[in-house]
């Protein structure tokens, strides 16, 4: 990677969050704890779909590769920040960090596509129940599935592509907790007006896309829910739809407050503070939606229980 004055950036600096030095341990702490929860939740959702023979259905099929894409991506993240807590030299590698943008960029964005698909699984069960299980079948599911993934790695692998084509020669100070593209492009000595089209196109195609799709599964959903005579019949629909109502509101709701509020100092700040909700806080927290809100998931893990005790 040339530079103008003939130099080669190898590394780069996490600046992390301003003052952190303060209060590293309690920091430290708060996110090995969130980490860790994080990896048992998700695990454990995982473990119990595949165990439980009532959640071997088209509905439950997403929810394991969601469980999965949330932990891919909180790992991508936090094992290097926790480690840059306890150095003295909060840095990584250029290599590295090249790794760690392409891995988060693709597994958050397959969150999205994913998120968007389980929404239309919801609007097939509840809307065309009868065809249901045409419709959602396991071939359907896999390749809904398996787009998520070929668009999350082609969104990742086009903005990485581009960021790390540019000359570094300001700084290889990254004022983020971890590699993240706007931070990245603030190096930049090139220009990056064709960076920012492509970020631009491609968060806000992506952004875009599967939002309409979760609205209108919505809309169709709430307009069915409406013509149900029965208040128990309604409260069976609304309740197959509310951890992921719950879990989409969090998700899309601190991602769009990403990257619609950037560019002052202050709100660079605020974007590290989003960051660590969308990057470690969400995957921690939709195992717990899932378990909390969902009387299938409720009842597989009593059966354990009761199985084991």
């Amino acid at each position: 990677m040339g530079h103008n004055n003939g130099t080669e950036v190898t590394e780069f600096i996490l600046l992390g969050f301003a003052g952190q030095h303060k209060f590293w341990h309690i920091l430290f702490m708060v996110f090995l704890v969130t980490y860790a929860a994080t990896l048992l939740g998700n695990v454990g959702m995982i473990l119990l779909i595949k165990s439980h023979s009532s959640l071997h259905t088209p509905m439950y099929f997403p929810l394991q590769h969601l469980a999965f894409v949330d932990l891919c991506y909180a790992s991508a993240i936090t094992p290097k920040m926790l480690q840059n807590f306890l150095c003295n030299k909060q840095s990584i590698s250029f290599t590295g960090c090249l790794v760690q943008l392409l891995v988060y960029g693709t597994f958050v964005t397959s969150d999205c596509y994913i998120l968007a698909a389980m929404a239309v699984d919801r609007y097939v069960a509840i809307c065309n129940p009868l065809h249901y299980p045409t419709v959602m079948s396991r071939r359907r599911c896999i390749q809904l599935l398996l787009g998520s993934y070929f668009m999350g790695f082609l969104n990742a692998s086009v903005n990485t592509g581009f960021t790390f084509s540019l000359n570094f020669c300001k700084s290889n100070a990254i004022n983020h907790f971890f590699c993240d593209v706007p931070p990245i492009l603030a190096l930049s000595c090139s220009s990056i007006h064709v960076n920012i089209m492509v970020l631009t196109v491609f968060v806000g195609f992506n952004l875009t896309f599967t939002v309409l799709v979760i609205i209108f599964s919505y809309t169709c959903i709430l307009a069915a829910i409406l013509r149900i005579s029965s208040a128990a019949g309604r409260k069976k629909a609304f309740s197959t739809c509310a951890s992921h109502l719950t879990a989409v509101t969090i998700f899309y709701g601190t991602l769009l407050y990403m990257y619609v509020h950037h560019g002052t100092n202050r709100s660079q700040e605020q974007e590290k503070v989003a960051s660590v909700f969308y990057g470690i806080i969400i995957p921690m927290s939709n195992p717990l939606i899932y378990s909390l809100r969902n009387q299938d998931v409720i009842k597989a893990l009593k059966h354990i229980e009761t199985k084991n005790f």
